[in-house]
């Protein structure tokens, strides 16, 4: 039996397949932080498309947590209305739709404070940042909790959190990056703490189907692989996060041989590992590759990134591959489909 177009439950969301849309920086903002006409077409199409569920593009949780100045933004009330049509866009087509709540960290390129667990820069052509103090951040997993109450009065179904790429959970998560000797720092669990009061501060209030993004591997002597993420996992899941979307890389500047489903053993190892559910990413681009990852037992779900950017239309197309009846969202498609 095909399992990528199978129904996918969590917690009180159904999926109505596998196929998840990955989040992808757009910039396309306006340099308040707020929703456009294009994010309404970007996001309407696929869900046009028949994806399961959309996750939105890294959206912040404070001004100068932004990746650039045109990110979208969830730090005001004033973001919700337009949080809210996206929203609207996807679920007038049958797809559930979750966003990504996130802080850059030393990432951020928009001026001002940039801060981070070490006063240490990606590169050269970053600036350092200010190690942050306890009420630094204290105040960002305060806005984690403001931000995600934002998105539930936005009507999102799913909660993921950036804990990848180098922004700034992931700079806490791995020793490269944070060479603290406080309580956020040093020890596997220390390092943890600062993911473990979002998500609880997060849970204070949601309780919706909530996602962690994670960088897997480091790519880097001394970084973080696969295996540490066992633990990080099972402390994930004990905390009442549902899904662990792994990804990889980006949190310090490393050569890494991308080829297709090159991150799918990642996801394999945690799942099997922790006894989680897991998004496996990276170079998925036909049915055929999915519905292997699928059968193979190395994901619960399938995130698809660029090839999204390609073809809104992939879960016809993989449906085709896969010789498996696809009914389009709207009618008016028979005629093409």
């Amino acid at each position: 039996m095909v399992k990528l177009f199978e129904s996918y439950t969590i917690r009180d969301i159904t999926l109505k397949n596998r196929i998840v849309m990955a989040p992808m920086c757009t910039y396309e903002a306006n340099a308040h932080g707020e929703v456009q006409p294009f994010h309404l077409t970007h996001y309407g199409s696929r869900a046009v498309g028949g994806i399961g569920l959309i996750i939105t593009e890294a959206t912040a949780v404070l001004p100068e947590g932004r990746i650039s100045t045109n990110d979208l933004g969830i730090w005001n009330h004033h973001h919700i209305e337009g949080q809210s049509a996206i929203v609207a866009q996807a679920h007038a087509y049958g797809a559930k739709i979750a966003i990504q709540l996130a802080h850059a960290g030393r990432k951020s390129t928009v001026g001002g404070r940039i801060v981070a667990p070490s006063a240490l820069a990606f590169d050269e052509n970053y600036h350092t940042p200010e190690e942050m103090t306890t009420a630094d951040i204290e105040a960002v997993i305060q806005a984690f909790a403001d931000a995600a109450t934002r998105a539930q009065q936005a009507g999102f179904d799913v909660l993921e959190i950036h804990a990848a790429h180098g922004y700034l959970v992931n700079t806490f998560l791995s020793p490269l990056t944070n060479k603290r000797t406080d309580s956020y720092g040093g020890s596997t669990e220390n390092r943890y703490r600062l993911l473990r009061n979002i998500i609880d501060a997060i849970r204070v209030n949601w309780d919706g189907p909530l996602f962690v993004r994670v960088s897997a591997h480091d790519y880097t002597e001394g970084g973080l692989v696969p295996e540490d993420f066992i633990q990080f996992a099972r402390w994930m899941s004990s905390q009442g996060v549902d899904v662990v979307d792994v990804s990889s890389g980006a949190v310090v500047p490393a050569i890494i041989n991308a080829y297709p489903l090159y991150q799918v053993p990642f996801a394999k190892t945690i799942k099997e590992g922790a006894n989680v559910a897991v998004g496996a990413v990276g170079l998925i681009t036909t049915g055929h590759e999915a519905e292997q990852v699928l059968q193979d037992g190395g994901a619960d779900l399938i995130i698809i990134g660029r090839e999204l950017l390609r073809d809104p239309y992939f879960p016809y197309r993989a449906a085709k591959q896969l010789d498996v009846p696809f009914e389009p969202t709207v009618a008016v498609y028979k005629r093409g489909w």
